[in-house]
């Protein structure tokens, strides 16, 4: 009677299990926003980031699918560049503009572009979308009569996709000044791969890989990547295998005790200001 029960609690385990296996595939494969997304839905306050003295103004522009999307804009002062800062997976605009306030004190013009799905923008959270809204951000500073070499390109974890797919797409004929990437992946595939036991079909039911490798090896600008070695969000491996596929002149910089979301806790803004003016003298 007991050996009876056992098999019977046995085989609901194992039915239990399988079940739970198929609708975890079957959820990150329908619903990827679930996993991969943690968007703020509230627009960005400009009107707070102006009272703690960034002193951009919002202006608007479209996608190629007509959605209407927004970005906080303050231009250079003289001659200098451009910084297009694209975030990642969280949050809004808002959560990042202090980030930018060092370059805008050195003259540096900044651009934050909202993607769809975050910050009060309508629209779907997925990798073709996130890469047309990034697009239609550099081509809006671009109607303003800026070219490429006027533009430095930053991204920051997802942002690390967009920013390296605007470089691949709009600047083969025309490179852009530069581009840094910060807390970068390879893919999201291997970051998922990594982070989680092995023993699902990921390659089969993450749709949207944002694989950057595949792009990155054809850019032929400077690039700066910087890793946190306390990243248990993006494992330090993977900004490591990105960085192989970059071409010269590249640097990578490593910080021991940073995590995912605070280098700028130590200063990373310094060493991508110093960078920045290496390549200008270099020029």
């Amino acid at each position: 009677m007991l050996k009876q029960r056992l098999k019977t609690i046995a085989k609901y385990l194992v039915a239990t299990t399988i079940l739970a296996w198929f609708l975890f595939c079957l959820m990150v494969y329908v619903a990827p926003e679930m996993f991969f997304y943690n968007p703020t839905k509230q627009k960005a306050d400009i009107a707070q980031a102006n009272s703690n003295g960034f002193s951009a103004t919002e202006v608007t522009y479209k996608s190629k699918d007509d959605t209407q999307l927004y970005g906080w804009y303050i231009p250079p002062q003289k001659n200098n560049k451009v910084i297009v800062f694209f975030h990642g997976n969280s949050y809004n605009i808002g959560s990042f503009y202090h980030k930018l306030l060092p370059f805008v004190e050195q003259g540096y013009g900044v651009f934050l572009g909202e993607y769809r799905g975050f910050g009060g923008v309508e629209g779907k959270i997925n990798q073709a979308n996130l890469g047309a809204d990034a697009i239609s951000a550099v081509k809006y500073l671009q109607s303003l009569g800026y070219s490429n070499q006027d533009l430095v390109l930053y991204g920051m974890s997802l942002g690390s996709y967009t920013s390296t797919y605007t470089a691949y797409k709009l600047g083969q004929q025309n490179p852009f000044a530069a581009l840094i990437l910060e807390v970068p992946f390879d893919s999201l595939l291997n970051v998922v791969k990594q982070r989680i036991i092995n023993i699902f079909p990921f390659d089969v039911i993450v749709k949207d890989k944002y694989d950057n490798t595949q792009m990155i090896k054809y850019l032929n600008i400077p690039i700066l990547i910087m890793a946190a070695e306390a990243d248990k969000v993006v494992p330090i491996q993977r900004a490591h295998r990105l960085y192989s596929f970059a071409n010269q002149p590249k640097r990578m910089l490593t910080y021991p005790k940073a995590a995912h979301s605070n280098l700028y806790k130590y200063n990373n803004w310094r060493n991508i200001l110093d960078w920045l003016k290496e390549h200008e003298k270099a020029k």
